[in-house]
């Protein structure tokens, strides 16, 4: 039976036993081994892909969720709320729903993906649309949350980060050390410090030899790490990262330095690029945002960043039904129809 993350990792997680656990199973999340895809990449890179797809709604927020959760109602909150593009949205309300306890969403109007809205609504939360980005909803439910008794669970929330750190030891777990370097989308950048500080605490533990390298990418339309400021209004078809101002901000760039790693964009055509190549390739169907970190190892290796053999992960954040109209859309996807009959079928098989 999967315990969840707070139970696997309870010595490293801020929980006693006075915390009541909210668990949808999460963790777990398979760490696939990706030969092909590694071949196209670097022929001396070894690849793995810490598939967070599965987790209970379909992301890595389940990770941090559990726990931001879990936290409020030890807490004696009963209600929550988020700004999200989707992904946090979904978890926050699945979450809450286990829990019993409210949960408020604010959305960037026309800017989340289907998959992700119908979660929030399926499992009941209170959902309003502003006419605005994600960064000014972001601001609103902070906003709202000092005024009134509601717990924050977007990634300013700490507890977030400490359950988002749960995937970096899963993968030093499994590999038995720790990658040489590994490679993640950014958008709001807590994902990427979170796995910086599981990897640091793993290795003062003494359960790695090393520490890998962080490689942090973003879609060029909303690439604040690139430019070095915010960005009022991002724009990129991988909607879970279109974020202009992350609130990881100081922690992300901390990430970076600290492992000597680095910020990279890729434009909306490389990842689609690399969204049909790693489903193609490797028979792994992520959301577009998770393509961004493949397109940009891509990049690197073409730059000649890569100089040696070497064993690399990267975050896939979220399952590929997130957003299925861009699936269709990158494949140029138009349904052929013919007769039901055996010559008909074969001919458009081109098989005789």
């Amino acid at each position: 039976m999967r315990k969840g993350i707070i139970e696997r990792y309870r010595a490293y997680l801020p929980v006693s036993q006075q915390t009541p656990i909210v668990t949808l199973g999460e963790g777990e999340t398979p760490l696939i081994e990706a030969p092909r895809l590694a071949q196209h990449i670097h022929p001396a890179m070894r690849l793995f892909l810490k598939y967070e797809g599965v987790n209970p709604t379909g992301s890595f927020k389940d990770r941090g969720m559990t726990l931001a959760i879990s936290k409020a109602l030890e807490a004696g909150s009963r209600a929550v709320i988020c700004a999200s593009t989707g992904n946090t949205s979904a978890s926050a309300a699945a979450y809450s729903a286990r829990a019993g306890i409210r949960c408020y969403v604010l959305l960037p109007h026309g800017k989340v993906a289907l998959g992700k809205l119908t979660q929030a609504v399926i499992h009941g939360a209170t959902i309003l649309q502003i006419e605005g980005n994600f960064d000014e909803a972001l601001q609103l439910v902070r906003t709202i949350s000092e005024h009134y008794p509601i717990t924050l669970v977007n990634s300013l929330n700490p507890y977030r980060a400490e359950g988002q750190k749960t995937a970096a030891f899963e993968i030093c777990d499994e590999l038995g050390d720790a990658p040489d370097y590994h490679a993640i989308p950014v958008g709001n950048a807590r994902n990427i410090a979170s796995y910086w500080q599981g990897y640091k605490e793993y290795h003062v533990q003494g359960k790695t030899t090393r520490l890998p390298k962080m490689l942090g990418f973003q879609a060029e339309g909303a690439a604040p790490f690139i430019v070095g400021h915010p960005i009022p209004n991002p724009e990129t078809i991988a909607t879970a990262i279109r974020i202009g101002n992350p609130a990881a901000w100081n922690e992300a760039w901390s990430a970076q330095r600290e492992s000597g790693g680095l910020f990279e964009c890729v434009s909306d055509e490389e990842i689609l690029e690399a969204y049909r190549l790693l489903a193609t390739s490797e028979g792994v169907f992520a959301e577009p945002a998770c393509a961004a970190p493949i397109a940009g190892l891509i990049k690197l290796a073409r730059a000649g960043y890569f100089t040696a053999p070497c064993t690399v992960t990267v975050t896939l954040t979220g399952h590929g039904l997130k957003d299925p109209d861009i699936a269709l859309k990158a494949c140029h996807y138009a349904p052929q129809t013919i007769p039901a009959d055996y010559d008909a079928v074969v001919r458009a098989l081109h098989l005789g």
